[in-house]
């Protein structure tokens, strides 16, 4: 096999390859544009090669085209991929196959294929000859981001984008609000911004370091920012799954609408957007008036994301307030709830009414199956498998994203070298034998499980280079994951994979990517005398 990653269904090489030149044109299909434009912007810059349109005859073209024979054998986003001396010609069951297969072609021409501009007037740019057929195995194939933590600039999440592209990951869940930051403009609030997306200070390391930068943190994305961003995505077709947390962490909102906390229990007005990590107790106040604010606030976010789904968080949502809030017991015996879960179940099914009336659907992490599941909610399962299990056996769809398998903060080698090491080892093989569907699933409940993403917390990351040394190269072998089909987990190729990483690593330099070598890190890489939490041992599989 090709050194082509993620691993196709099926692919050989042949004698009669393609040379790329001046004279190379690209003869698009209807609905292939969006390919056609990414195709002569990245090659055309890595080249020097103009690529212009047309038809094109034999010896001299890239052939775009969408298929619906293809549609019908592989799905939307599967593709074929030919390579002989007659040219290029790339069938894609939908414009997204396109896509993936253009992806393919680009790592068949090498690493260089990578750079902005090219290194040399007089470099050969001939493909193997070469047939591949490839479609994914999940539709549900993301990486989560947290910006709240820490802000990553607009800059920085389109580099993100293109860098999931180039693994042929589809979605990117973008976690926006926290108690750290709200990283959203909301023109009805703007409070929200002016004061929830800047803190004074921030912890340097993990809550446990006693170490502290004690320079301002913070930035948010302007809605023209969202909207160039999903575009953006869009383009490479990708879909932005926004985040809004609810009811838990929400200080940095409290702390610009104080109103929105629990009244009643603390002085609101006293809090600040949270400077330190873990998970504090200030909470939203279960009132009429607290569910109309984020109803605004998801009207905005309606309008700028298109995505089907909406992430509204429910995860780690301390109850000690409303059980010492007499306006909190009161509206559970109002509602005729039994407890405290009962009542953040409330908080869920209220939005997920709200996002169905509107023709979307909501998701959250695990935490909503406490107190009954909303009818229409999808499930992200983090704390294990046991959720996602449960829900997808209950008929609600699911995205498997087990803590100890794809958080991709977790530290990925054991020793003191590993910066700021949090968590569990995960090491690149771990992740890569990382199997989404529990085999004990009967087939209709395994049907649920739409997929998977890795996730990635920023509280000991920065800035990017650090984003990118926590992230990769295991990123790439979750990308194998999501897309490929592969055996049971004991049975993976791993070496075969390292084998192929060999000329993945190259790519990734072209990229410009930080990433963790595979000697270890580089010296400034390492974070000596911050301090983690390092956990010993074989993380629990639950």
């Amino acid at each position: 096999m090709m050194d082509v990653l993620p691993l196709p269904r099926s692919g050989k090489t042949h004698n009669g390859g393609f040379v790329l030149d001046g004279s190379t044109v690209i003869d698009a299909g209807p609905g292939t544009e969006g390919a056609e434009r990414r195709l002569r912007a990245d090659l055309g810059a890595a080249t020097g090669l103009p690529l212009p349109p047309g038809a094109g005859a034999d010896g001299k073209a890239i052939r775009l085209r969408v298929d619906a024979a293809d549609a019908g054998h592989l799905g939307p986003e599967g593709y074929r991929l030919d390579v002989d001396g007659d040219g290029i010609t790339i069938h894609g069951g939908g414009a997204a196959g396109v896509f993936w297969g253009v992806q393919t072609l680009r790592q068949l021409l090498g690493p260089e294929a990578y750079r902005r501009a090219p290194l040399a007037t007089d470099r050969r740019w001939e493909v193997p000859g070469t047939s591949v057929e490839d479609a994914p195995r999940f539709s549900w194939r993301g990486l989560m981001l947290d910006v709240s933590r820490h802000f990553m600039p607009k800059e920085g999440v389109l580099r993100y984008l293109d860098l999931l592209a180039a693994h042929k990951l589809n979605v990117f869940h973008f976690h926006l609000t926290d108690d750290q930051g709200w990283r959203i403009e909301i023109k009805r609030y703007p409070g929200l911004t002016e004061v929830g997306a800047w803190r004074s200070r921030t912890k340097y390391g993990h809550r446990a370091s006693p170490l502290w930068d004690e320079a301002p943190h913070g930035g948010y994305y302007t809605q023209d920012d969202i909207r160039e961003i999903v575009a953006y995505a869009a383009e490479r077709h990708i879909t932005v799954v926004p985040e809004i947390d609810i009811p838990g962490h929400s200080q940095a909102a409290i702390a610009a609408y104080p109103e929105l906390g629990n009244t009643d229990v603390i002085d609101t007005t006293s809090l600040t957007v949270w400077d330190n990590w873990g998970i504090t107790p200030n909470v939203l106040a279960p009132t009429d008036s607290t569910l109309r604010f984020y109803e605004g606030v998801l009207e905005e976010v309606l309008d700028l994301f298109p995505s089907t789904f909406v992430h509204i968080g429910g995860d780690e949502c301390p109850k000690d307030q409303w059980r010492a809030s007499t306006a909190a017991q009161a509206r559970i015996k109002e509602l005729g709830l039994a407890d405290e879960d009962e009542l953040q179940s409330w908080f869920i099914r209220h939005f997920d009414r709200w996002l169905t009336g509107r023709g979307r659907r909501l998701i959250g992490w695990d935490e909503i199956l406490e107190g009954g599941l909303a009818p229409g909610a999808a499930v992200s399962s983090w704390r294990g498998y046991k959720g996602g299990i449960a829900a997808a056996e209950a008929g609600h769809d699911v995205v498997m994203c087990p803590e100890q398998q794809v958080y991709l903060d977790h530290r990925q080698a054991a020793g003191d070298d590993e910066p700021m090491p949090i968590g569990y080892v995960r090491t690149l093989e771990d992740v890569y034998r990382f199997e989404p569907v529990p085999p004990a699933l009967a087939p209709e409940a395994a049907a649920h499980i739409l997929g998977t993403q890795a996730n990635v917390w920023t509280e000991v990351m920065q800035d990017s280079a650090r984003v990118d040394y926590q992230v990769f190269p295991r990123l790439a072998a979750f990308a194998e994951v999501a897309w490929s089909t592969l055996p049971p987990s004991a049975e993976r190729d791993f070496a075969g994979f390292e084998r192929r990483m060999t000329a993945h690593y190259a790519r990734l330099d072209a990229l410009g990517v930080h990433y963790r070598p595979p000697g270890g890190p580089l010296p400034w890489q390492r974070r000596p005398g911050v301090a983690g939490r390092p956990i010993d041992g074989v993380p629990p599989n639950v």
